[in-house]
């Protein structure tokens, strides 16, 4: 239906005439805001370094203008016989079909314009590892960020997630348990420092995904709350490898530090799902579609308006079905990976459990430790 009313594989015709003339007199436009406005019916033509930009994030290809719709003239003199058809000939909008296409657009440039780790954002990244402090036997107290000593290792903090045995009496074994705690906690802070801002950026996501604004502010702060985690975990994917996680900064922490934090077998199910969701080859407009998705799930516990979120959501799933027919990507496994967050999200809420009872111990960024409701002073524990 949707292709009934497109000349461009399902963009409107307006639109392909503004792509194709852009790709066939070479035009090179430029964007004062950072190529970051936003798109829409309205105001395409404000900018259109952006509006080029949005074509390409929904899949539009260069080569289809470049040699699959030469001139007709062009065509004649290389000896081509194929019948031409023109935008003037071309089948007027469908009004059905057209609000999807706005719905991809509109949530590709919320994520374009919101995710650290969009493919642009990621291509000249640089890896480095978390500078993790010595901490020596005994009495180890707990480090705070800012106060890491410049003497680090950089990898093979956390191998052990047991004391090791030892023939000196229940004081060094005691000591030894101080100390994996103590870089625990330390590691802890860490990830929590680096994972912050992904937080606002989910926050800012969030609102312009169409509809969410729409809900009770509290079915908003639910929705955020207890989808961070998926919606993060989705997105780092991207960077991870089968032994480690890379942040936005490009700092990574390693398997055996995410199993010091966690446990090991929550870790190898976070490996476990990357791995599984890489091999998905999302580009960034189907992960846009499908963090839209995480987001409006409208069973979290204590959502009120479960009807408006559901109706919100049909939309994004027939826009992320059109998307991923477009790319050649299979729906059903895209749509599959979704069941399987949602249970990584609900161990992982276990999980946080003793940095919650420890949370006098901690020194976290504000903004993580509501995300994850981690007391940050007495008043919290009301």
């Amino acid at each position: 239906m949707f292709r009934r009313c497109c000349d461009y594989g399902g963009v409107n015709s307006l639109v392909a005439g503004f792509f194709r003339r852009s790709i066939q007199k070479q035009i090179e436009y430029r964007c004062l805001r950072d190529g970051k406005c936003l798109v829409i019916r309205l105001n395409r033509n404000r900018c259109q370094y952006c509006r080029f930009k949005k074509c390409l994030a929904v899949g539009m290809s260069r080569d289809s203008v470049r040699y699959g719709r030469v001139p007709k003239r062009s065509r004649e003199r290389s000896g081509e016989e194929r019948v031409s058809t023109s935008d003037s000939s071309a089948t007027p909008p469908d009004p059905e079909s057209c609000p999807a296409y706005e719905l991809i657009l509109s949530v590709a440039q919320a994520h374009a314009s919101n995710c650290d780790y969009t493919e642009e954002a990621t291509r000249s990244i640089v890896r480095k590892p978390i500078q993790s402090p010595v901490f020596s036997l005994p009495n180890v107290q707990p480090c705070l960020i800012e106060e890491a000593p410049p003497a680090v290792k950089s990898s093979g903090l956390g191998k052990a997630t047991q004391p090791p045995p030892s023939s000196n009496g229940p004081e060094v074994a005691s000591s030894t348990v101080e100390n994996l705690e103590s870089q625990r906690i330390w590691l802890w802070q860490q990830f929590a420092s680096h994972v912050t801002p992904s937080v606002q950026r989910v926050v800012e996501f969030a609102k312009r995904v169409p509809g969410f604004c729409e809900l009770s502010q509290d079915d908003q702060l639910i929705l955020i709350k207890i989808g961070f985690f998926e919606l993060w975990l989705s997105h780092v994917s991207r960077l991870s490898t089968d032994s480690t996680f890379t942040f936005a900064d490009g700092t990574f922490i390693t398997r055996q530090q995410l199993e010091l934090i966690y446990d090991a077998d929550f870790v190898t199910s976070l490996f476990h799902f990357t791995s599984s969701f890489n091999s998905l080859l999302l580009g960034d407009t189907e992960l846009g579609l499908f963090s839209g998705l995480v987001l409006l799930s409208s069973d979290r516990p204590g959502i009120s308006d479960v009807k408006a979120i559901e109706r919100h959501r049909d939309k994004l799933i027939e826009a992320l079905k059109l998307q991923t027919s477009r790319s050649g990507l299979e729906t059903g496994s895209v749509l599959a990976k979704l069941p399987e967050l949602r249970v990584l999200g609900a161990k992982h809420a276990l999980m946080l459990d003793w940095f919650r009872l420890n949370w006098d111990k901690l020194r976290l960024p504000p903004l993580f430790a509501e995300i994850f409701d981690i007391p940050k002073c007495e008043e919290d524990l009301q």
